[in-house]
């Protein structure tokens, strides 16, 4: 079953959705990844926090990538506007306060994906199933729209 709501599942059995490494390839190099999956199978920034080591809270610097818990969304997003340097991958739900507090006026550019996106299971597999949602990447600075006009093959991007 896929919903808009959370990665893959409208029954939110988990928020462990993790980013297909060939996207995270194409991006660039990260410094923090600020939550990161218990069991993550490859890299997604040189220093990785899990729920462990509240993300959420630590200190943020360089290049953040994130892909953040649908379930507590708006946290995340707002801090990394406030960071001002990195890439965030959410659904393109732009009804929302959360994108139209903090993606729409503090983002850079946007890159809606084309097509739907297939996350991978904690265990690193391809999820069966696509995201069931547009997935649009949000770069937070003028570094991280370089990087996102270097993409722009995989979707529609939208200087801001």
């Amino acid at each position: 079953m896929t919903g808009i709501g959370s990665h893959q599942s409208a029954r939110r059995l988990s928020d462990d959705w993790l980013t297909p490494p060939w996207l995270l390839e194409q991006l660039g190099e990260f410094d923090l990844d600020p939550c990161c999956p218990p069991s993550m199978p490859w890299r997604t920034a040189k220093r990785m926090l899990t729920l462990d080591d509240d993300g959420l809270h630590a200190d943020w610097s360089g290049r953040v990538w994130l892909n953040p818990p649908y379930s507590e969304i708006l946290p995340w997003v707002a801090k990394l506007a406030r960071h001002g340097h990195g890439m965030l991958l959410v659904f393109a739900r732009t009804d929302t306060s959360w994108f139209q507090d903090h993606v729409f006026p503090e983002a850079s550019a946007l890159l809606f994906l084309r097509g739907r996106l297939f996350f991978h299971r904690a265990d690193g597999a391809r999820a069966p199933a696509n995201a069931g949602g547009p997935t649009v990447l949000a770069a937070y600075g003028g570094a991280d729209a370089d990087a996102l006009r270097s993409v722009d093959h995989l979707g529609c991007l939208v200087e801001l």
